[in-house]
């Protein structure tokens, strides 16, 4: 593991109740993967549930964790604060199954391609072997 929830604040620019990442397990150029412990009280969580939209903020979060780890490798470990991002559009959603409380969830993004300050990824989150959702998001990073 990579960093843990000790160290995502200094990653992430999102803090509680916004945080939908808990873990970076694997980080390289082009593709990151992220772990995330749905626990009671998520504020993405209804009925037992964690929401759609909960799944797409999963997603948008790897990619600001991916950017964050990216910024401090590339600044010997001296980034002052983590880059902000906004979602710029979100393509071909597809929401397979929604995970319960106390799902641990895996979430894959790759960089498909980066022009300035924005990115376009796909991410996918998982549970176990299924495959939950997945989506291409269109990224902008804040100057």
């Amino acid at each position: 593991m990579l960093a843990s929830e000790e160290t995502i604040f200094t990653l992430i620019p999102q803090r509680p109740p916004m945080v939908m990442v808990d873990k970076l397990i694997y980080s390289d150029e082009q593709k990151a993967i992220t772990g995330f412990s749905i626990k009671e009280g998520n504020i993405f969580c209804s009925k037992g549930q964690f929401l759609e939209a909960g799944l797409i903020e999963n997603m948008a979060q790897s990619a600001a964790l991916h950017t964050g780890w990216m910024a401090k490798q590339h600044t010997d470990g001296k980034i002052k604060k983590p880059p902000v991002g906004v979602i710029g559009a979100v393509k071909n959603l597809r929401i397979f199954c929604l995970p319960e409380i106390n799902t641990e969830i895996k979430t894959e993004i790759i960089i498909l391609t980066k022009i300035f300050n924005a990115s376009m990824i796909s991410g996918r989150v998982k549970a176990g072997d299924e495959i939950l959702a997945e989506c291409e998001m269109k990224i902008f990073l804040q100057e």
